[in-house]
């Protein structure tokens, strides 16, 4: 299939059915017990800095584990795996000194996962897969200061994190993928860099590819960290026309549902939602068990809340195949139809209606 004929299919699939998003890639990594040198691999045997823990780098050290977990997840149900390039950007590789290795990690995860959607599509033609292009939040946010006593000071500028994306996004699209994922947005800043990026190389001849939008609740408030609400946050960004916005991380389903709620009444494209398996114990782990997770995010499929369903933190193949297993022939979500108004966002919601 061409990209212009996946993109398609995709569009067709999200109308007929609820679509399924893989799982946690961190819980997934974490179960292996890697080593310093699975991470530095030949190529950076003598790089100067730990690479521990930095699981992007595992596309050009060990992309054996890393296809596995595509794998896996197909395996399990799910119709998008997310590449894992949730911190392939300048920005973000500086904490291990690796910026000049960035262009390469976009392509290579972009390429295993293409390779194993390409394969599930041949083995499962009736299902077609799909590879969505992970774009995490930076470790550096535009909103809010970095200095307590400085409410301008930032560490990074506008400029500097619509450079970072850019490079990502082009390596992301050379390496096949069908769809952009801008997600666990805790800075509506830095995804509007995000998406202008995104716009921009299009706008220069790069094809066109679906845009998700995904935020993140951070705590009850029901406030994203840079303070917007739901609605807020939507106004903020429905300009970029996406493919689907959603929630995912940070709260599990239980605390989640009423903001899903609320984002399924007022957007006006597909809605998405992969929350954490429940919140945290003790010992920073997840404790929610597949089936549960699966009879959360079934009721809300049943209630027509939600077009896209997977998991995040703490979730694992398992999780994704009760989810999957738990939408299997229920209707996705109505897009609903809502009157013309200009719809503003600071921290709050303003809308302003005809008449």
């Amino acid at each position: 299939m061409t990209r212009a004929e996946r993109i398609a299919a995709l569009h067709a699939a999200a109308r007929e059915r609820v679509i399924v998003l893989d799982g946690s890639w961190g819980a997934m990594i974490q179960k292996r017990s890697l080593t310093e040198a699975d991470f530095r691999g030949t190529r950076f045997a003598d790089h100067t800095v730990g690479l521990k823990g930095n699981n992007d780098i595992l596309c050009l050290t060990r992309p054996d584990i890393v296809t596995e977990l595509h794998d896996a997840y197909y395996a399990a149900g799910a119709d998008i795996s997310e590449t894992n390039t949730f911190s392939s950007t300048v920005i973000a590789q500086a904490d291990y000194e690796l910026q000049s290795a960035v262009r390469d990690l976009n392509l290579a995860g972009a390429r295993l996962a293409r390779e194993a959607a390409d394969r599930w599509t041949a083995k499962e033609p009736h299902k077609p897969r799909f590879v969505a292009g992970a774009i995490g939040p930076l470790n550096r946010m535009l909103s809010m200061s970095s200095d307590v006593n400085d409410p301008g000071a930032r560490l990074v500028t506008f400029e500097q994190v619509y450079d970072a994306y850019r490079e990502q996004v082009i390596a992301l699209h050379d390496g096949g993928v069908d769809l952009f994922l801008i997600e666990t947005i805790t800075d509506t800043l830095n995804c509007k860099a995000a998406i202008k990026a995104i716009l921009d190389i299009q706008d220069e001849g790069y094809e066109a590819l679906p845009i998700w939008i995904s935020g993140t609740i951070t705590d009850r408030s029901g406030r994203t960290l840079s303070g917007q609400t739901v609605e807020a946050f939507w106004n903020s960004v429905r300009h970029a026309k996406p493919f689907a916005i959603g929630l995912n991380c940070a709260l599990g389903a239980e605390l989640m549902r009423p903001h899903i709620a609320e984002l399924s009444r007022i957007a006006d494209t597909l809605v998405s939602a992969y929350p954490n398996a429940g919140l945290p114990n003790a010992m920073g782990e997840y404790d929610e068990q597949p089936h549960q997770t699966g009879h959360f995010l079934h009721e809300w499929a049943e209630h027509g809340l939600v077009n896209i369903l997977g998991g995040c933190c703490g979730t694992t193949p398992d999780h994704i195949a009760h989810v999957a297993n738990s939408v299997k022939g229920l209707k996705p979500r109505v897009v609903p139809e809502r009157p013309r108004a200009m719809r503003l966002a600071g921290l709050e919601p303003f809308e302003l209606a005809e008449g």
